[in-house]
């Protein structure tokens, strides 16, 4: 394969990546966290850049991929997981998610205050922005020539233009941290990288890289293995560099008051960069970003649901995932964002303690018994911690839950999954039989 060829998937899967939470996230984190600004960037970028990594390497390095790793669990396990997983980064979460916050950055500032307060004019723009994202899903094949070659080039150009700008008028000093910065700077953001949501993505876009990479005649499983961690690798350095230029523009903006969100910063800030061309620059920016992170994820959703189920046509899920996308966008963005926090609290430490068993898997025979026990542990307390997100108490779990480990800063789930893990280890050795499990080929289109 051409290095050219190499770079065009990185940047494809670039793309596909930078979304609505990759451009809100980080300018917050850089106001919010003030003169802890790089702790809290590196909490930031381990999760929202080094996890997605990881997750992207532990897919292409098991044969089967996801399936695979998932049925070291239990095959209901796997299928159910995933579907959860697909559904939530499809559908039901972040491509609305990404279409109201595109809508809401490019369109809204331009309206009118009675086309503000009405829903036409969202029916409006979710339908033309939905009938492009069903044109270009339904060739998969030419995604990368759209996205890699033409779309997200002049997506950095515009990122640059932007940062560069900022870079050079903004010369406030970095503020005091908020609050919630002001002790457990790194683990703060390294929660706050759930919210890209990337990780969870990269179990449904490995399967859209690896189809990309075999369609220019690589089939030898190290090659393509080598090939998705040098698109990967490219991916993730733009990312990383994204998200420190957008952290540090938001660092200095703290100083010019108060923001609500990551949108407000960089709305105010475009605005006092550029004037009204800042404002239309930034709305291109969000527009080119979600377009192309929603057709990645229709995309990884159709390529999925149509092996799952083999009477599904490619054709006929694209649609359902576009049709279910376009309804549930125009319900609003605070709702689809009140489900957010309590799902991916849920499902990162799961994914997290899943992908890190696959890489240690070879020292314990890929005993299904380490991974159901590390698995179970890890997820009561996930799950826990994902409803506490919701106001929900659990009384004597809530207890225990509270008293662990680096509870304080979200990750009470890290002495579970190790015990459970150690038990597994324990109940494995002890075992006649080892169990492990069967490779499952998964087709794909």
């Amino acid at each position: 394969m051409k290095k050219l060829d190499t770079l065009s998937i990185g940047l494809m899967l670039f793309s596909m990546f930078f979304g609505a939470g990759n451009l809100i996230f980080p300018p917050f984190l850089g106001a919010e966290s003030g003169t802890s600004y790089w702790l809290a960037m590196s909490g930031f970028i381990i999760t929202g850049v080094g996890l997605p990594f990881v997750v992207l390497f532990a897919v292409s390095l098991v044969k089967g991929g996801v399936q695979t790793i998932g049925n070291r669990v239990h095959p209901v396990f796997s299928t159910v997981f995933m579907v959860i997983i697909y559904l939530c980064i499809g559908p039901f979460l972040a491509i609305p998610r990404n279409a109201t916050v595109a809508y809401e950055m490019s369109i809204t500032p331009f309206l009118s205050e009675s086309w503000r307060n009405s829903s036409l004019s969202l029916v409006l723009y979710t339908v033309i922005f939905f009938s492009l994202v069903y044109a270009i899903s339904l060739n998969p094949s030419k995604m990368e020539k759209y996205m890699g070659r033409w779309i997200t080039p002049i997506l950095l150009l515009s990122m640059v233009i932007l940062c560069a700008v900022g870079f050079v008028k903004l010369d406030a000093p970095l503020q005091s941290p908020a609050e919630a910065y002001q002790t457990g700077a790194f683990f703060k953001g390294f929660i706050e990288g759930y919210n890209t949501m990337d990780a969870l993505a990269s179990l449904a876009f490995g399967i859209v890289i690896l189809t990309s990479i075999q369609q220019r005649g690589v089939r030898d499983s190290k090659k393509l293995t080598e090939y998705t961690l040098k698109s990967g690798m490219i991916a993730g350095i733009l990312l990383a560099l994204v998200y420190v230029s957008l952290g540090f523009i938001g660092g200095k903006m703290a100083a010019n008051g108060s923001f609500e969100n990551g949108a407000d910063i960089l709305s105010s800030a475009s605005t006092l960069l550029l004037g009204q061309s800042g404002t239309a620059l930034l709305g291109f920016i969000f527009t080119l970003a979600c377009f192309t992170t929603v057709v990645g994820l229709t995309t990884a959703c159709g390529q999925y649901f149509s092996n799952l189920i083999p009477k599904a046509s490619y054709k006929s899920v694209v649609f359902a995932v576009t049709l279910a996308g376009f309804t549930l966008s125009n319900l609003g963005l605070n709702q689809i964002l009140k489900v957010s926090v309590p799902f991916l609290v849920t499902a990162y430490p799961l994914t997290i303690v899943l992908i890190t068993l696959t890489f240690f898997s070879r020292f314990f025979k890929n005993s299904k018994k380490v991974y159901r026990s590390a698995m179970l542990f890890t997820g009561v307390f996930a799950m826990i911690g994902g409803l506490n997100a919701f106001g929900l108490d659990f009384g004597p779990l809530q207890t225990i839950r509270n008293i662990l480990p680096l509870s304080s800063v979200g990750l009470e789930w890290i002495v579970p999954a190790l015990v459970g893990t150690g038990i597994g280890i324990v109940l494995s050795k002890f075992s006649k039989k080892q169990d492990v499990p069967e490779q499952v080929d998964v087709k794909v289109s």
